[in-house]
């Protein structure tokens, strides 16, 4: 089973880009043999039946161990389908769901009642729609510019998909945003590809603190300390009475104590979680001024 399940991951990991230069041939007109399509369409038809045979008896198997249906089935996934793929597949559904939310005006995702919500995207607002036009004017030069069929359909659909991405990343940052819940939790986000949640009891600090780190997003360093910068910066320092486990962008667990976000309203978000939460806060609302970098420690 292992050997079959082994070869299946490798086997699509060698398809899938075969299949997508074949569909790129097409569309740039470069004539394939019959042959060829038929070996290509009847290889992926055996590993998509390979694969549904391994999901089903992995299934029944979780279903025996006592696992009701739909934890079952995300088992049976997690066996057969490696975690960097299950991640970037997510992404790409999240990506997708937040640029219709963000189109259609729909508001915040994941904000409850008695939830307030954290935006933090405006801050890159300039640098991501800079982004965007440097991804539309590379798309038209090269439209010229390239004279062959089959690298300009490449080109071409590259292009479209980074243009989506970069204006869907930046979607997916609006509507979903930073959240300090009803409770004082606080669920920390960076559009589609983050989602750390940390408990109101393991808060231990928080302060008014500007960064400007040069770290990967959500990476930590020797001192247990992950930024979550947002245009180079962060706003808001969060210690913590013990670490918190959460999954990076590709599906790789990290551990931090303190976590470094950027917060547009970060004097709101400071009150709010030394306040116990947004309830909290609405009855004894206080603004501080001063110096960004003095510690506020929260209030128990």
């Amino acid at each position: 089973m292992k050997a079959l399940r082994k070869a299946v991951r490798w086997s699509f990991a060698t398809l899938v880009p075969g299949e997508l230069v074949l569909v790129l041939c097409v569309v740039g007109g470069v004539r394939t043999a019959p042959a060829v399509r038929l070996a290509v369409e009847l290889t992926v038809l055996a590993l998509m039946a390979a694969a549904t045979a391994l999901l089903s008896l992995d299934y029944r198997r979780h279903r025996r161990d006592g696992l009701e249906r739909g934890p079952a089935f995300c088992a049976a996934i997690a066996d057969t389908v490696p975690a960097p793929v299950r991640k970037l597949t997510a992404h790409e559904v999240f990506l997708s769901t937040s640029f219709l939310r963000w189109v259609t005006r729909r508001g915040p995702h994941g904000v409850r009642e008695g939830d307030l919500p954290i935006p933090y995207a405006s801050g890159q607002t300039a640098v991501m729609y800079g982004f965007f036009f440097v991804c539309i004017v590379e798309t038209v030069a090269l439209a010229f510019l390239i004279p062959w069929p089959v690298v300009h359909a490449v080109t071409l659909v590259l292009d479209i998909w980074g243009c989506y991405f970069v204006i869907a990343l930046h979607a997916s940052c609006v509507v979903r945003p930073h959240v300090i819940g009803a409770d004082g939790s606080l669920r920390l986000r960076y559009g589609a590809l983050l989602d750390i949640r940390i408990p109101a009891d393991r808060i231990a600090s928080v302060r008014l603190d500007r960064k400007f780190p040069h770290g990967k997003l959500a990476v930590v360093d020797e001192n247990g300390v992950a930024d979550m910068a947002v245009d180079g910066q962060t706003t808001v320092t969060v210690e913590l009475t013990e670490p918190v486990r959460y999954v990076r962008a590709l599906g790789k667990p990290a551990e931090a104590r303190t976590f470094r976000f950027y917060a547009d309203d970060p004097a709101s978000a400071v009150a709010s979680l030394r306040a116990g939460g947004p309830s909290a806060g609405t009855d004894r609302t206080s603004h501080t001024s001063g110096s960004d970098s003095v510690s506020r420690t929260r209030s128990r």
